[in-house]
């Protein structure tokens, strides 16, 4: 069969933004591309899409699923936050935006520890890079620092989920089942899973545990320090002046109430209050009670000298100012050797740590070495004490000669780009998984990879200029018959977008997309009908209080968002946002009635087509066709048909006229932002209902 023939220009343009971006084109760059008659403006395009900090967001996003990236601790009911883990989620947006080699990626992820030459308590930048990049290797649920679970257990899960992150990730295996027997279907033994496991014992050893508490490391530095000792010193001294004149304050104020006192009690009262209130004897407290107005102490002094007081609220303030001005102390989520020596580890008879049988020597899994590659590990040279296993691993995973990782990342670049892998299992090139449809194609894009310095933007370029990508939407009725899944590649196929580029693209069209990078997760709570949704939860007796305004964060793009297991974002979680458990290796795509029902009752989409409609209105003015045009250019990147155009225009006619005497009771939600407000009339909610069924419309969801 012959296959599609290229896509159009708007085609290939919505298809490469959402790929490369996860947002749509904007107005701008549709009319740019369109009109850009030169011949090497799509490569043009792919040049500044990825130059585009955009860029690291999405596809950092996808390589946090396979790390199992997640805001919580996860494993108990409590799933406790994760104060430091947005570090490494950063570590790695930040690598897809520099192109980072990928191999130099790996290495720094499995042992960054292992590659620093700065100390722990005087970390170089470079070096705290390198440690917040062993963040991959603490992904996994953790609950062993929770009260009331078994230990035990809990400490050999976080391994063997540790363990399965790697396999899946870079090797593409299942490797879980071999913890307890044999592999049933691939060549792993049970001693291989554990001579595998003997790679990362010695950081994650499960008699010497540490807590993720104890884990922490502390990215303050020696100027740090210095610098936060000569603020302290400043704070102190206010605060040494506003305790002298405190106790001036109370001594005056206390002479005045005593003045109050019968003259024969006074030095009664006097010796009784200047007795430290635990050596009191039962007399002084009783004269004390007697003449309870001059008990005046720091925390009662506001009611005898309000003046007083607020001298001294002053200078506590300023003491708190001064003090805010320390270097701010943070903390990285890292994996670290300890210095000792590495221990043992064993084969677990049927998987129980409290049943070890024979000793085992660090190796990798044996069927790699089928190949020829080598699988005995040699520990690396490390500038700390460690035990170089690991960093020799991911010497051997990178130097070009392993047969599995460069196909595996590859597959899953080709996953991303088409909607399908070339072997269409990413976490498995086992028995159980696909055979690659492409097998040589596989290899020559593994080879490519490694020859062009592990750089992934060359590797999309090489995938988005191919004439593979380039096609249009497959509509051959013989090649359906002939491969009616599409296995072949003869085709572009309908892909819906995943949760993130919905919301974001909601986001990027209403123009309440907040691009602000970086940074602490943007918190996520349960509202009055119990919906995860974005805010700084506010309990009142157990119940929602008040909201607290987020000032515009809250639009703020969906991998800032917090990823706490127990609490998935409802607009995220209805269009299949995965649950860390570990990882994600391949995302599902739904199609089910509760997206319907959110595209038309949610209130995050009311709220968002409500500020698009008033975008469009403030870009359109009150022409009728101009806001039609410009709401389908801003939404769906092209402009309306006369028939959509003539649809459009009755549409409105007939909402204004339902919606006059009807109107809702309050104005749209809005961040306080400078965004447009949405006028309360008739004819602006019209628009608003027609710009929510462009953002619930199939063409939006969709990218062919």
């Amino acid at each position: 069969f012959s296959f599609s023939p290229e896509a159009d220009r708007h085609t290939l343009l919505r298809r490469v933004c959402f790929d490369l971006l996860g947002l749509p084109p904007s107005p701008e760059q549709v009319e740019a591309f369109l009109h850009d008659p030169r011949p090497d403006a799509y490569e043009r395009l792919i040049d500044r899409l990825l130059a585009s900090p955009h860029y690291g967001e999405r596809w950092g996003r996808h390589w946090l699923d396979v790390a199992g990236y997640a805001d919580s601790e996860g494993y108990t009911p409590d799933d406790v936050p994760r104060k430091w883990a947005w570090k490494y989620r950063d570590y790695v947006i930040r690598s897809f935006n520099a192109d980072k080699p990928f191999d130099q990626f790996i290495r720094e992820q499995l042992a960054g520890d292992e590659m620093i030459h700065s100390p722990l308590t005087n970390l170089s930048p470079e070096d705290a890079e390198k440690l917040v990049a062993t963040g991959f290797l603490r992904m996994a649920p953790d609950g062993t620092g929770q009260s009331g679970v078994d230990q035990t257990a809990a400490r050999n899960q976080v391994v063997a989920d540790t363990i399965d992150i790697v396999s899946s990730a870079l090797l593409g295996l299942t490797v879980r089942c071999a913890q307890c027997h044999h592999h049933r279907y691939d060549p792993i033994s049970q001693e291989d899973y554990y001579r595998f496991r003997a790679i990362f014992e010695p950081a994650l050893d499960w008699k010497a545990w540490k807590t993720p508490a104890q884990r922490l490391v502390s990215l303050y530095t020696d100027t740090d320090r210095k610098r936060a000792a000569e603020i302290e010193k400043q704070a102190a001294a206010i605060d040494k002046r506003r305790l002298k004149k405190q106790q001036e304050f109370i001594r005056q104020t206390f002479e005045r109430q005593l003045a109050k006192v019968p003259e024969a009690d006074r030095d009664a009262v006097r010796k009784a209050y200047e007795t430290p209130a635990g050596k009191r004897t039962a007399e002084q407290k009783a004269v004390l009670k007697k003449y309870p107005f001059t008990n005046v102490t720091a925390g009662s002094l506001y009611l005898y000298d309000s003046k007083a007081a607020n001298e001294l609220k002053k200078l506590a303030a300023e003491a708190a100012k001064v003090r805010a001005r320390k270097p701010k102390e943070e903390f990285v989520r890292a994996l670290v050797e300890p210095d000792a020596d590495p221990p043992p580890t064993f084969v677990f008879h049927r998987g129980d740590p409290q049943q070890p049988r024979q000793q085992v020597e660090p190796a990798e899994l044996t069927l790699v070495g089928f190949s020829g590659h080598e699988t005995r590990i040699t520990p690396a040279a490390t500038a700390r004490p460690s035990s170089g296993r690991r960093l020799a691993f991911a010497h051997s995973l990178t130097d070009g000669t392993h047969p599995l990782v460069a196909r595996v990342i590859v597959n899953r670049l080709w996953l991303h780009h088409f909607g399908r892998g070339l072997v269409d299992t990413p976490d498995d090139f086992g028995y159980l998984g696909e055979r690659p449809t492409h097998p040589l194609l596989l290899d020559w894009l593994a080879d490519e990879l490694v020859r062009s310095g592990w750089s992934i933007k060359h590797m999309h370029r090489l995938i988005l200029t191919s004439a593979t990508y380039r096609q249009a939407l497959r509509l051959n009725h013989r090649a359906d018959e002939v491969d009616p899944d599409n296995r072949l590649f003869g085709g572009a196929r309908l892909r819906r977008l995943d949760a993130e580029a919905f919301r974001d693209g909601v986001l990027f069209v209403s123009g309440a997309f907040n691009d602000t990078p970086f940074g602490p997760p943007i918190p996520v709570m349960a509202d009055r009908v119990g919906q995860f949704v974005i805010g700084i939860e506010n309990l009142n007796a157990g119940r929602p209080g008040p909201v607290i305004p987020m000032k515009g964060e809250e639009f703020r793009r969906s991998v800032y968002v917090q990823v706490r297991r127990s609490r998935p974002l409802a607009v995220l979680s209805a269009f299949d946002f995965p649950r860390m458990d570990p990882n994600c290796t391949r995302r599902t795509s739904s199609t089910v009635s509760t997206q319907s029902l959110l595209l038309m009752n949610n209130q995050f989409l009311i709220d968002q087509a409500a500020l698009f409609a008033a975008r469009v209105m403030t870009e359109a003015g009150t022409d009728r066709r101009a806001q039609i045009e410009r709401a389908w250019l801003r939404a769906l990147a092209r402009r309306p048909t006369d028939e959509e155009l003539r649809q459009a225009l009755q549409f409105l006619d007939e909402q204004t006229r339902l919606l006059t005497g009807r109107l809702p009771k309050a104005a749209a939600k809005r961040p306080d932002r400078g965004l447009p407000e949405l006028e309360h009339t008739p004819a602006a909610w019209a628009l608003a209902s027609l710009c929510q069924m462009l953002l619930s419309s199939n063409e939006f969801l969709y990218v062919e």
